[in-house]
């Protein structure tokens, strides 16, 4: 059935994994552990259908000896569920959402417990304003941020819409930035429901870290690294 019913099959199991965390989190009991237990499942999902992976660069999270700002792309909501087992065993890790995702029905239970940033991805300066202070708190705590600059997630990455949010957040606490690039589209976005697209196992899952760098000066040569190092794998992936 697998084989011949791929998105059965996986949303069946994906929405087993969101029911369960969903409880827990509802009785304050979603902690770490089970986030990262929650996101390997997810993993395990998508392969029990035939999904693949290429991960890349995780010795760049397990020497990172402080918190950081991950910045990538945003592809699908596949990489909400996959990030956390790829960070969160080696450092404390939350992401940058946006507003809705933490009303969403059982997804905003978990999401609220991990204790995000959100921004309501209307008011530019509003949200400048959040992720500056919100998440100075977070690292200021030893969490590392994990934060997609575009506007809305896309197959398509345009430069022109990928702010450098995460790169200032980074210089003012004085914390390096991860940049990271990925291509999720073998969970596809939706036309009418966004999150409920459809799923390719054919195509390979594919996320890579980079080096760490320092915010220098005004931040945009870090900037320009990041977006070059997105446009370079997503090059290489086609």
């Amino acid at each position: 059935m697998a084989a011949r019913l791929p998105g059965t099959v996986f949303y069946a199991k994906g929405f087993g994994i969101v029911y369960r965390a969903a409880k827990l989190a509802k009785k304050g009991l979603y902690d770490d552990r089970r986030w990262i237990e929650s996101s390997v499942t997810t993993v395990r999902a998508l392969e029990s259908v035939g999904g693949r992976f290429d991960l890349q660069g995780l010795e760049v999270v397990k020497r990172l000896g402080a918190p950081c700002v991950f910045i990538g792309n945003h592809m699908s909501i596949l990489e909400t569920f996959v990030l956390p087992c790829l960070i969160a065993p080696h450092r404390n890790v939350t992401f940058v959402i946006k507003e809705s995702l933490i009303t969403y029905p059982l997804f905003g239970h978990v999401m609220r417990s991990r204790n995000p940033v959100v921004v309501g991805r209307e008011n530019p300066r509003e949200d400048l304003r959040s992720v500056l202070e919100e998440g100075q708190k977070r690292l200021e705590a030893d969490i590392s941020i994990v934060i997609f600059p575009q506007t809305t997630r896309s197959v398509e990455f345009d430069a022109k819409k990928f702010n450098s949010l995460g790169v200032k957040l980074a210089k003012r606490c004085n914390v390096p930035v991860v940049p990271f690039a990925l291509k999720t589209d073998a969970w596809g976005l939706g036309r009418r429901l966004k999150d409920f697209g459809r799923i390719c196992p054919e195509k390979t899952v594919h996320i890579h870290f980079g080096e760490p760098m320092t915010v220098q000066g005004s931040g945009k040569e870090e900037h320009s690294r990041v977006v070059e190092f997105i446009e370079t794998k997503l090059a290489a992936w086609k």
